[in-house]
C-alpha cells in the first residue's frame, strides 16, 4: 500500500514563515520527487526535525514546536530500528511562537573599524544567521588588523521565553599580531618553483593580511597555468610572530587550442583560431599563436587573412605587470584598397585591481597599400597608452554591471605618413530587470579618431568606415567612407561615433530575442570636424545559450543612409 498524502500545517498565518518552512522541509521535497519507500520515508521524517528547527532558528523563532507524525503516531517515539511497514499518512504541524528581539547584542574584543551586521542590535530580530554573521565578521576584523588565528572563544546565547527575548554575548580571542612566514608550494610539475613563488607576490615579513593572501592566490589563478589554487595557513605559528602559507596548486595541460566563426551577408565568413602554450619555459610565459581568415565570400572585396604570436609574461617589473610582445603579418584585399602589412611591438599591462588593468607599449607598423590609382608605403611608431576597467558580471552574455576601455596614442609618422595622435573609447552598460534578469538592456558608445593628421597622409588602419558587424547592423560592410577632394581616393574617416542599443529578452532558459537599433557617424577632419557622414540600422536577433556563450543570429534593415538589402550576421557572444 503507498503513501496517501503527506499534510503540512503552519499556526500563526504568516505566509513568509509558512512559505520558509516549507522550503526547508526534506519530506516535501521528497513528495515533489515522488519518493515511497517506508525506510526512506521515516528517514526522511526524523531528519525533518531538525531542518526544520534550523529553519526556525534562522528566523528568530525559539520556541517553536514541531510535531510529526506517521500513522497517528509521533516520530520522535518510534525506535529508530522499528521503522513502519506500511506509511499511508504523515502530517507536519508547527507552531512557530514569537520572534524573539535581541535584549543584548555584544561583541568584544573587536578589532578598531569592525563592521558589526546592521540586524545585530538590541530590538532586532534575534534570527541566529545574525548571530553567525556577528561572530564572522568580529573575527574577520581582527584578520584584517593581522590577528589570523582570531577566533570565538566563547558564545553566551540565553533566551527569555517569557520576554520573547535573547540575550546574546559573543567574546574574541585575537591572538597575536603575525607576519607572513615563506610561502611553500606543492603540486608544481613543470613550472620552477622560484617563478611561482615571485608571480605570487606574497610579502614574506610583512604583516598579515587576508586580502593580500587572496591576490597572491589571484596571481596564479590569472596566469592559466593552474586548475586549482588554494593558498592554506599554517596551522602553528613559526617563532616568534610568522605564519607559514602553503600554495597548492595543480597544473593545467600545457597546451590548448581554440576557435571561432562569424558570419554576415555583405561581409561573408569569419574563421579564426589559436594555438596556446601555457608555460612555454617552464616560468609561466605564455606563447599565443593565432590566425584568422576574413570575408570569405564577401560580397565587395576579397579574402583577408593575418597569422600573428604573442608571448606574455607574468610577474615582470611587478607581481601585478605582465610583459608582451608580439608579431603579426597580413593581407587585406578591401573594395577600396588591397593591403599588406606587418606589426611588431612590446608593451606591460599592470593590475590594478580584479577589474582595472593599465598598459603601456612601443609598437611599430609597415603597411605596402594599393589604392585604384597608386601604391603608397606608411609606416609609423605608436606609443599607445591605455585603461581597461570591467566591471560586468559575464564577459560573453552580461546582464549587469559596465565595461571602459580607453586609449591614446601618439605615433610618428615615415615615409608618406603624417604623425599625429589616436584616440579610442569603448563604453557598455548592462542592466537586468525581472527574476534572473529575463529582460536586459545592453547600450554601447564608441568614440575613435585620429587626430593632426591629414586623411590623404594615413594608412587604412588609422581611418575609420562604418557599417556591418561591430558598428551600424543592417548596413553593407564599410559602406559609409569619403572620397578624398585631392586624391579622388575613397577611404574612410579621421572621426567614428557610434552608438547601440540592445533589449535582450529571456524566452526559456536557452533561447533569447533580441531587438537592436544602431547609430554611427564618421568625420573627414579630426574627430568632428570636417565634412560628415551618417547611417543607421535596426533588426531583430535570436540568442541561443551554450557553455561557451550564446550562439547569436541577428537580421538588420537600414534605418537612415543609402538604401541597402537587409543584414544577416551569424557568430557566437553577444554582439558586445
Amino acid at each position: 500500500m503507498a503513501l496517501d498524502a503527506i499534510t503540512f500545517e503552519v499556526t500563526g498565518g504568516d505566509e513568509d514563515v509558512e512559505d520558509a518552512l516549507r522550503g526547508a522541509s526534506l519530506l516535501l521535497s521528497a513528495q515533489a520527487e515522488g519518493t515511497d519507500n517506508n525506510q526512506d520515508l521515516f528517514a526522511t521524517a526524523r531528519a525533518d526535525y531538525g531542518r526544520l528547527l534550523g529553519a526556525l532558528y534562522a528566523m528568530g523563532r525559539y520556541s517553536g514546536v514541531i510535531a510529526i507524525g506517521i500513522d497517528g503516531r509521533e516520530v520522535a517515539s518510534i525506535p529508530l530500528l522499528d521503522t513502519p511497514a506500511n506509511i499511508r499518512k504523515i502530517s507536519v504541524r508547527i507552531d512557530p511562537g514569537p520572534a524573539f528581539k535581541f535584549s543584548k547584542a555584544r561583541a568584544m574584543p573587536l578589532a578598531p573599524e569592525t563592521d558589526l551586521p546592521e540586524g545585530y542590535a538590541v530590538g532586532e530580530t534575534a534570527k541566529s544567521e545574525v548571530i553567525s554573521a556577528a561572530a564572522g565578521a568580529a573575527v574577520d576584523g581582527w584578520r584584517a588588523a593581522g590577528h589570523a588565528k582570531a577566533a570565538v572563544a566563547g558564545q553566551d546565547l540565553l533566551a527569555d521565553h517569557n520576554k520573547a527575548t535573547m540575550a546574546a554575548e559573543l567574546t574574541l580571542n585575537a591572538g597575536p599580531l603575525l607576519r607572513f612566514g615563506p610561502l611553500q608550494v606543492t603540486g608544481q610539475d613543470r613550472m620552477e618553483l622560484r617563478r611561482i613563488i615571485k608571480i605570487a607576490g606574497l610579502p614574506e615579513g610583512a604583516q598579515y593580511d587576508p586580502e593580500k593572501l587572496e591576490d597572491a592566490a589571484e596571481r596564479l589563478r590569472r596566469t592559466g597555468i593552474f586548475r586549482s589554487v588554494s593558498l592554506v595557513e599554517d596551522e602553528e605559528i613559526t617563532a616568534p610572530d610568522k605564519l607559514g602559507i602553503t600554495a597548492k596548486l595543480v597544473e593545467e595541460k600545457p597546451r590548448r587550442f581554440g576557435f571561432g566563426i562569424e558570419a554576415a551577408s555583405s561581409e561573408g565568413a569569419r574563421v579564426s583560431g589559436y594555438w596556446l602554450h601555457r608555460n612555454l619555459l617552464g616560468g609561466g610565459e605564455r606563447l599565443k599563436v593565432d590566425a584568422e581568415v576574413a570575408q570569405i565570400g564577401a560580397q565587395d572585396s576579397g579574402m583577408d587573412y593575418s597569422l600573428g604570436a604573442t608571448l606574455d609574461r607574468p610577474a615582470t617589473l611587478s607581481a601585478d605587470t605582465t610583459a608582451t610582445a608580439f608579431f603579426r603579418i597580413g593581407h587585406e584585399d578591401e573594395e577600396d584598397y588591397v593591403q599588406d602589412f606587418a606589426e611588431a611591438g612590446l608593451g606591460f599591462t599592470h593590475y590594478v585591481s580584479r577589474e582595472m588593468t593599465a598598459r603601456v607599449a612601443l609598437e611599430y607598423s609597415r603597411f605596402w597599400v594599393k589604392y585604384p590609382s597608386e601604391e603608397i608605403n606608411f609606416s609609423s611608431l605608436a606609443l599607445p597608452v591605455g585603461v581597461n576597467w570591467d566591471k560586468r558580471n559575464s564577459k560573453t552574455d552580461a546582464t549587469q554591471g559596465f565595461y571602459i576601455d580607453a586609449e591614446i596614442a601618439p605615433f610618428l609618422g615615415f615615409d608618406s605618413t603624417d604623425s599625429g595622435l589616436l584616440l579610442s573609447v569603448d563604453g557598455r552598460a548592462y542592466k537586468g530587470f525581472g527574476t534572473d534578469d529575463r529582460v536586459t538592456i545592453a547600450a554601447r558608445l564608441q568614440a575613435k579618431g585620429t587626430l593632426g593628421a591629414s586623411i590623404d597622409r594615413l594608412p587604412p588602419d588609422y581611418l575609420f568606415y562604418s557599417g556591418g558587424g561591430g558598428t551600424v547592423r543592417g548596413q553593407a560592410y564599410q559602406s559609409l567612407g569619403f572620397t578624398s577632394s585631392t586624391t579622388g581616393r575613397d577611404s574612410g574617416g579621421t572621426g567614428f561615433i557610434g552608438a547601440s542599443l540592445e533589449v535582450r529578452t529571456k524566452v526559456t532558459e536557452s533561447i533569447g530575442i533580441v531587438g537592436f537599433a544602431d547609430y554611427s557617424q564618421i568625420a573627414s577632419d579630426g574627430l568632428f570636424g570636417g565634412d560628415t557622414l551618417d547611417h543607421s540600422g535596426a533588426g531583430l536577433g535570436i540568442r541561443y545559450a551554450t557553455g561557451f556563450g550564446p550562439i547569436r543570429l541577428d537580421v538588420g534593415v537600414p534605418v537612415s543612409g543609402e538604401d541597402s538589402n537587409p543584414q544577416i550576421y551569424i557568430g557566437i557572444g553577444q554582439s558586445f
